[in-house]
This record gives structure tokens, C-alpha cells and sequence, in this order.
């Protein structure tokens, strides 16, 4: 496993390291989840689920949330019950790399960030070409692996060994939000405790 511990030199001078996530050094980044799109995700319903888990979480805990949007003029925007009022930094595209947009590098420089908690659609297109983009940048990206999906199963499993063969950390929805947490010590942890104990029923 020596060739996929090799580091690339990041333009973003960030130093990784195998340690728990810190808040302010996290984005939670949520791709592509629009109305045309989801539809022919395979358990949609649970990978919304899972999203909004994170959202819940993140705004709890003070974890900066983006957005990103594919060609949304033709694929709509972000869905409602994602984005639940929020006005959240957005992003639009054409190209299914996230990385391919300047305004979106910036924000990631503006804020410093070390680690990215990638999760939306499609595992195999864009989550995939986005966080080997910014794998090579020297950023730290988790995959929920449970927050992420494809149209078909074997996309998105084959998708989910790519990404950990190239570096990605696999995770998730739970085990991140605990990791975010960190005690159970904390003002907030009532409120995660009633997230992490709210169950799919489809």
C-alpha cells in the first residue's frame, strides 16, 4: 500500500495528518442533490436521510456547509427539503469536477480548510472526479459511505473503492457526527444525541 501513501504538495499548504476532525477546519460539501438527478438514485430516500443528518449536525456543531449544483438551469436547483430554508454557499458547474470552479478554490482558501466531508451524487461522476481533485490539492476528504449514491449499485461500489484507494478516508454518517461531536461532556450533545437516534422509515 507505499504508492497510495505518497503526498502530492498542496498549493493550500496543508498539513494532513491522522487525526480527529476539528469544526473549523471542516466543510461538510453536498453535491449535485437536485430534483432530475435524484430521482433515479438507487435508496434515495435514506441517502436524504443521511444528508440531513449531517446538515442537522453540522449547523449544530457550527460545521461551514456548500453547495454545488450541476448545469442547474436544466437540472433545477438544490432540493428544498436539503437546503430546508438555509441559504448555504452554492456553486454551479458544467464540469462534474466541483475543483474545476474558481469561486469554489477560493472559498476553500478564504476559510483555510483542512478536511472536506464530500457526500451527495453521483458517487462515480462527480463525488469521485471532485475528491481525487482535491485529494491532490492536500485536502483531507471523507466519504460517508452511506451519503453517497449513483444510479446503479455497482457505480457506486466501485466508485467507493476508487475513492479509498486514492487516498479518500471512508466513513460514516454516524461515525462522522460522533467524531465531530467528541464527548458526550458537550452543551450540544443532547441535540446530537436526538439526531444520531432518529431512524429511516421510507
Amino acid at each position: 500500500m507505499d504508492q497510495f501513501s505518497t503526498k502530492t504538495p498542496s498549493p493550500f499548504n496543508v498539513n494532513i495528518s491522522n487525526k480527529v476532525l476539528v469544526e473549523d477546519e471542516t466543510l461538510l460539501l453536498i453535491v449535485d442533490m437536485q430534483q432530475k438527478l435524484i430521482n433515479k438514485i438507487k435508496d434515495n430516500q435514506l441517502l436524504i436521510f443521511n444528508i440531513k443528518k449531517l446538515i442537522d449536525i453540522s449547523n449544530l456543531l457550527k460545521v461551514r456547509i456548500a453547495i454545488t449544483e450541476q448545469n442547474p438551469l436544466k437540472l433545477g436547483k438544490t432540493l428544498e427539503s436539503i437546503t430546508d430554508n438555509n441559504e448555504y454557499p452554492s456553486f454551479e458547474k458544467m464540469e462534474f469536477s466541483c475543483s474545476k470552479n474558481n469561486s469554489f478554490i477560493n472559498y476553500i482558501n478564504k476559510y483555510n480548510f483542512k478536511n472536506i466531508i464530500v457526500c451527495g451524487i453521483e458517487s462515480h461522476i462527480c463525488i469521485l472526479q471532485t475528491s481525487i481533485d482535491l485529494l491532490q490539492k492536500g485536502l483531507n476528504i471523507l466519504i460517508p459511505r452511506d451519503a453517497i449514491g449513483s444510479r446503479n449499485q455497482i457505480d457506486n461500489d466501485t466508485a467507493f473503492l476508487r475513492l479509498v484507494l486514492s487516498g479518500a478516508v471512508p466513513s460514516t454518517t454516524e461515525s462522522l457526527i460522533c467524531e465531530l461531536c467528541k464527548t458526550s461532556n458537550r452543551k450540544e450533545f443532547r441535540e446530537v444525541s436526538k439526531v444520531l437516534k432518529n431512524s429511516f422509515s421510507n
